[in-house]
């Protein structure tokens, strides 16, 4: 068995190369690479963390299945967020619930001894949150592609199977649905 191919120095096309072949290691470094990512793209949409988890094990699952049709000059990270944003949307119509704001899985700065100051900001978590979860899936997979993964808008066009013009349109109807509902909040803040 070569131990070189789970080596982080090889680059992403050749474990890519390598997984379309049917090796399972090549794969298993892939999946390891880009599941942050794909927690946190999945958590933002739904934000249940078990329901996170549950997305990005079908999406991996997923993209196994169907890594013959990946066009190797593509960005793996895109097509796999896609199918990660898909398998979250699919989950969340089969729950048909509401998720719960986990607010301590929310990268907060430390208010050690500042009660009021860490009272403020959970709440504002939670509102911020709240208001992300309400917007419509596909304005809702835009913005978090863009905002919180930092993707470009080609390549959030390019995940999204959009043309860009779409994207922009869903990240503008995005930002004032979140306008709209943060500002009252944002005053009494």
């Amino acid at each position: 068995m070569n131990h070189n191919r789970l080596d982080p120095e090889i680059n992403e096309y050749d474990l890519i190369v390598q997984a379309k072949q049917g090796d399972r290691q090549a794969y298993g470094q892939l999946v390891r690479r880009h599941h942050q990512g794909v927690i946190n793209v999945v958590y933002r949409m739904c934000g249940d963390a078990a329901v996170a988890e549950d997305a990005a094990q079908e999406a991996f699952i997923r993209a196994w299945q169907h890594l013959s049709k990946f066009r190797p000059h593509s960005s793996f990270r895109n097509w796999v967020y896609r199918i990660a944003t898909n398998a979250a949307v699919d989950m969340l119509r089969k729950e048909r619930k509401v998720c719960d704001v986990d607010i301590d899985v929310l990268p907060l700065t430390s208010t050690q001894g500042q009660p009021e100051k860490q009272a403020i900001r959970k709440n504002r978590s939670a509102q911020v949150q709240a208001a992300v979860l309400a917007l419509p899936p596909a304005s809702r997979s835009a913005l978090i592609l863009r905002e919180y993964e930092g993707l470009s808008y080609q390549e959030i066009a390019d995940t999204l199977d959009i043309p860009i013009g779409t994207v922009m349109s869903r990240l503008n109807y995005a930002r004032k649905q979140l306008r709209t509902a943060l500002t009252p909040h944002l005053e009494d803040l």
